[in-house]
């Protein structure tokens, strides 16, 4: 089964991670198909919090690929801050 999850990356105390479309098989940190995007959980200031293409994970969704908890809630999220500029202008 392909699923969209995370991958982590960054130093010690200062997570980052990548989302990422891989295998279920494979290791978290291991093999993957596709990065799609981050999440930053320890953004401030200027800095962005999670980049997602939302694109492509309709595209793997439609291929029938499964997120992860975590990451629904940060591809809800990244189709919200999408969504706002859009009104806002």
């Amino acid at each position: 089964m392909v699923k969209i999850r995370l991958t982590r990356g960054g130093a010690k105390k200062r997570p980052f991670y990548h989302i990422i479309v891989t295998d279920s098989r494979s290791a978290r940190d291991g093999r993957n198909i596709e990065r799609v995007g981050f999440y930053n959980p320890v953004a401030a200031g200027a800095e962005k919090r999670v980049e997602l293409d939302t694109a492509r994970v309709q595209h793997w969704l439609g291929h029938g690929a499964q997120l992860t908890d975590k990451v629904a809630v940060l591809y809800k999220e990244a189709l919200k801050s999408a969504d706002a500029p859009a009104t806002a202008a």
